[in-house]
C-alpha cells in the first residue's frame, strides 16, 4: 500500500517471464537445438545494430520491422547458420505460470483494475495469447508494444497504458515485471513497481500493495464485462 499517496486501484502486468515460465528456459532449449550459442546470437544482434543503426530486437518489438526482416538481418551475421525454427522452439517450451495467473484472476474478481503491458512481436500475438485463453476476461486492456510503435522502458508506453485504461493516475497503479529496467521506468512515473523474482515473493508484494479488504471485496462478472466493453468502445 502506498504511503501518503492515493490508494492502489490497478495492476499493470507484464506477460513473458511473469505469467509464463522463465524466458531464459525457452531460450536455453533453442540454443541447444539450433547450435547457436547465446554469444553468437548476441554478436549477430550487435552487428545488425551497427549495420542498421537500431537494435533489431527493439525494432521487432516496436513493429517497425517484420519477423522475416528480423530473421534476415541476423542470418547475415550468423555464418553457416540460420535462426530457423526459433519461434516454434521458443513457444513449445514456454508454459503458463499458473500461480501468477491465479493471482491475476483473483485480483480481477476482487474489482482491481487490470491491464497488461507486454513487449512482444506482432506475428506472435496468436501464439502468446494462446498461453492465456481467458486473457480478455482477466485484463480490461492489453497493450502490445508491436502494435503501438513503442516499447518498455520508454515512458510513453506506460503513460499510454494508463490513459487507455481511463480514470487512473500512475500513482494509483502497481506495475509487475521481471526486468529491473522496466520497473525503474515505472517508478520514475510515480507507479509502485514489483519486480518478479519468484512466485511467492511477487504474490506477497502485490497483495501488500492493496489496502486491507480490497482483495476480498469482489465484483460481479456482469459488471466486469460491462466495464471492459465500455472501455473498448472508447478506442474504436
Amino acid at each position: 500500500m502506498t504511503s501518503g499517496g492515493p490508494p492502489i486501484r490497478a495492476l499493470i502486468s507484464d506477460f513473458g517471464g511473469v505469467l509464463t515460465t522463465p524466458l531464459v528456459e525457452a531460450f536455453a532449449v533453442y540454443h541447444e537445438h539450433s547450435g547457436i550459442s547465446a554469444e553468437e546470437l548476441g554478436s549477430a544482434m550487435a552487428q545488425a545494430e551497427t549495420a542498421h543503426g537500431e537494435h533489431p530486437l527493439f525494432e521487432l518489438e516496436k513493429g517497425t520491422i517484420t519477423e522475416d526482416e528480423f530473421r534476415d538481418r541476423l542470418d547475415r551475421h550468423l555464418p553457416g547458420k540460420r535462426l530457423g525454427t526459433f519461434r516454434d522452439t521458443y513457444f513449445e517450451h514456454l508454459h503458463p505460470n499458473e500461480p501468477m495467473i491465479a493471482l491475476m484472476r483473483e485480483l480481477r474478481e476482487s474489482g482491481v483494475r487490470m491491464g497488461m503491458l507486454t513487449n512482444n512481436v506482432r506475428e506472435w500475438a496468436p501464439l502468446w495469447r494462446a498461453k492465456l485463453p481467458d486473457i480478455d476476461d482477466i485484463f480490461e486492456l492489453v497493450v502490445d508494444s508491436a502494435f503501438v510503435g513503442m516499447r518498455k522502458p520508454d515512458p510513453e508506453i506506460y503513460l499510454l497504458t494508463v490513459e487507455r485504461m481511463g480514470g487512473l493516475e500512475p500513482q494509483e497503479c502497481v506495475f509487475l515485471d521481471d526486468m529491473a529496467i522496466n520497473c525503474d521506468a515505472a517508478r520514475a512515473l510515480g507507479m509502485m513497481a514489483v519486480r518478479f523474482e519468484t512466485n511467492e515473493q511477487s504474490i506477497s508484494e502485490v497483495r501488500a500493495a492493496f489496502a486491507p479488504g480490497v482483495l476480498a471485496a469482489g465484483v460481479s462478472p456482469k459488471k466486469m464485462r460491462h466495464e471492459r466493453f465500455a472501455r473498448e468502445a472508447r478506442h474504436l
